[in-house]
């Protein structure tokens, strides 16, 4: 596939608590290859509790660093339709909640966006350790734009103050 000499790093965040979880990681990976975005690292898969609800179903979580010449605007767009591809129900008045499949961007270059559709970097990733724990793996240097803290300072930070969130 041919990529514009403009491409922007990525860092997304994967989860799946419903059905054949690995399965459904796996194919919102090939998804993904799909679109244009390059995929330059995968973490491995983490088995993690649900966070910010109660489930009895574990979450597998994974997190990708790739490139891509997408805007986050389309970029979204292209995740959002992947999701409900692969059967992700529309929010309803819970905001979490058991799911098929769920990929975030957590960093989009070094941009900060904040509107009602797309938050850029997203806003919990350093209070989660299923987002921390596989960034941390695949980009330890990786500089959080609002915090000017790298993953590994950030995952250093948290692993203090876990017990307390």
């Amino acid at each position: 596939m041919f990529y514009p000499a403009t491409l922007n790093k990525v860092i997304l965040s994967l989860g799946s608590n419903l059905g054949n979880r690995e399965k459904n990681l796996k194919k919102a990976c090939q998804a993904l290859k799909k679109l244009p975005l390059r995929i330059i690292k995968s973490s491995k898969i983490y088995e993690t509790k649900p966070w910010g609800f109660e489930s009895s179903n574990l979450f597998l979580n994974m997190v990708l660093l790739g490139e891509t010449p997408l805007s986050p605007w389309a970029l979204i767009l292209e995740i959002k339709k992947i999701e409900a591809k692969m059967g992700r129900k529309l929010r309803k008045e819970k905001l979490y909640e058991d799911r098929i499949i769920d990929i975030d961007i957590i960093f989009y270059e070094n941009l900060v966006i904040s509107s009602e559709s797309l938050t850029i970097p997203h806003p919990h990733m350093h209070k989660r350790e299923f987002v921390m724990l596989p960034s941390l793996e695949i980009a330890p240097s990786f500089l959080h734009p609002i915090f000017k803290k790298s993953i590994a300072e950030l995952y250093e930070e948290y692993k203090t103050i876990k017990d307390k969130l």
